[in-house]
């Protein structure tokens, strides 16, 4: 049976191999960026969109759904609490029954998770929420998204992810990272110079995945297309054909996998110190 190792479990990882402090690659993140003033748009119906607060006490671990329509990004910040910001937009045949519609609908952060109830929608109204969340960096994510896309920098812990139209965009996690999404691309931003944790899986059906590290990164990659090319800017052993579909190699001096797949779409392992 696989181990698990907690959130709690990795903050006795805290140095890596090279002696370098690992939450020294990690950012602080407390800038709130998400606005009404970068929300959508629906031109046949008046919308009313607001944003709410609300500061949760951290157990470690966080469930987050966005619902139907909605995205989510999380944040890692050096602080111990998590704050939850959330977007709600509707829509309706005029601005009173907008604004009513937002009034119902509840964000329900207890017990570890975070998710959004409300009124049902009809074909003449609708709502949604998205999710800007600060979370300590230490922490277990699970995140679910339908129509939206999701987000997460500077997070340890384990990391699972699961979008069904929407992209991914990973930047600085660490820990045991896997998920996939079905109509949207993925990217990834590494630092550092090992990946540090037990392995990432990524997955897509349609779309590209792009995986950047620094050129003195080390990795086993373990990448596989079904309609697409794979590209690389670190070297490829001579025995791997560059034009082939799968890929099993090291960058660097090897270390935990990295397994690529996308069933139509390209991959990419860029170096961050290129175009």
């Amino acid at each position: 049976m696989r181990s698990v190792m907690t959130s709690a479990a990795w903050i006795g990882l805290a140095v890596s191999a090279a002696g370098v402090p690992l939450f020294a690659q990690l950012q602080d993140n407390s800038e709130k960026q998400m606005t009404c003033a970068n929300s959508g748009y629906d031109n046949d119906r008046v919308r009313h969109c607001e944003i709410r607060e609300q500061s949760l006490p951290s157990i470690g671990r966080l469930s987050i759904d966005a619902g139907q329509n909605g995205g989510t990004t999380v944040k890692g910040w050096m602080r111990g609490d998590v704050l939850v910001r959330a977007r709600i937009e509707t829509a309706a045949d005029n601005e009173a029954a907008a604004s009513i519609i937002a009034s119902r609908v509840m964000i329900d952060g207890s017990g570890g998770q975070v998710r959004a109830v409300g009124p049902e929608q009809l074909n003449n109204s609708w709502w949604s929420v998205s999710y800007e969340i600060f979370v300590p960096q230490v922490i277990d994510l699970s995140l679910k998204s339908n129509n939206g896309g999701l987000n997460v920098s500077d997070v340890r812990g384990q990391i699972h992810f699961d979008a069904n139209n929407g992209g991914v965009h990973l930047k600085r996690v660490v820990g045991d990272v896997s998920g996939g999404t079905v109509n949207g691309g993925i990217q990834v931003e590494l630092a550092g110079a090992i990946f540090d944790g037990r392995q990432m899986e990524l997955s897509t059906h349609n779309g590209g995945v792009t995986v950047a590290m620094p050129s003195h990164y080390s990795a086993r990659i373990q990448a596989e297309t079904g309609m697409g090319r794979i590209q690389s800017d670190f070297p490829l052993p001579q025995s791997i054909d560059g034009r082939s579909h799968k890929l099993d190699f090291s960058v660097g001096s090897g270390g935990p996998p990295i397994h690529i797949t996308t069933g139509n779409g390209s991959i990419r392992l860029k170096r961050t110190d290129s175009q």
